[in-house]
């Protein structure tokens, strides 16, 4: 098997490794207000997620800027909980401009927390020179973005499902689905802690 494929798997099950279930919650709780209409904005907030997990693993093997795994968890879920209160504050309001450029910075940020919490490992893989490093890292972003968009596809098929065959309405799905996901969260944290 190549190279590329090998970082490509590795990005790839980073998301969809059942034991990286953060990741997948943050995405359901990203995805929750949308519907497939709005998938270039999806797509955008994927990527703006993965641009921001890319350059926090960028700063890590480099050695540029490292952050204890213990407060990263913690923020990770502190990501998740902000995110799911968003879609609880605004949902059913209109999301236009303001909120989006709000959206699209805070998704970055949050990509930024989420690619700290796998550095360690991610720096622990990675051998060879600098040079070496960044091709592997990009493979690596490119498996992380397929495995994204993979359960962002997911949620839109699931909230199609519920609003069609069960009439759930979209603020009903936003709203259930998100406090799910909350709910999830603050069990995890509360592990964290006890």
């Amino acid at each position: 098997m190549s190279e590329f494929w090998v970082f490509f798997q590795i990005g790839l099950y980073h998301v969809l490794d059942l034991h990286g279930y953060d990741h997948v919650l943050f995405l359901i709780v990203l995805t929750a207000p949308y519907t497939a209409q709005h998938w270039k904005k999806l797509l955008t907030l994927v990527s703006l997620f993965t641009l921001g997990h890319t350059l926090s693993l960028l700063l890590a093997v480099f050695d540029l800027l490292i952050i204890k795994s213990s407060i990263i968890e913690v923020l990770i879920l502190a990501t998740i909980l902000l995110t799911g209160l968003f879609n609880l504050i605004n949902q059913g309001k209109n999301t236009k401009n303001k909120q989006d450029i709000f959206i699209w910075i805070s998704t970055l940020f949050f990509g930024l927390i989420h690619g700290f919490g796998f550095s360690t490992y991610f720096k622990g893989i990675l051998s060879g020179e600098a040079i070496d490093k960044l091709p592997k890292l990009l493979e690596f972003a490119l498996g992380i973005e397929a495995a994204q968009i993979v359960v962002v596809v997911t949620v839109l098929i699931l909230a199609f499902i519920m609003q069609t065959l069960f009439k759930f309405n979209k603020r009903d799905f936003t709203l259930t689905l998100s406090s799910f996901v909350m709910g999830v969260t603050v069990a995890l944290l509360l592990e964290k802690f006890y």
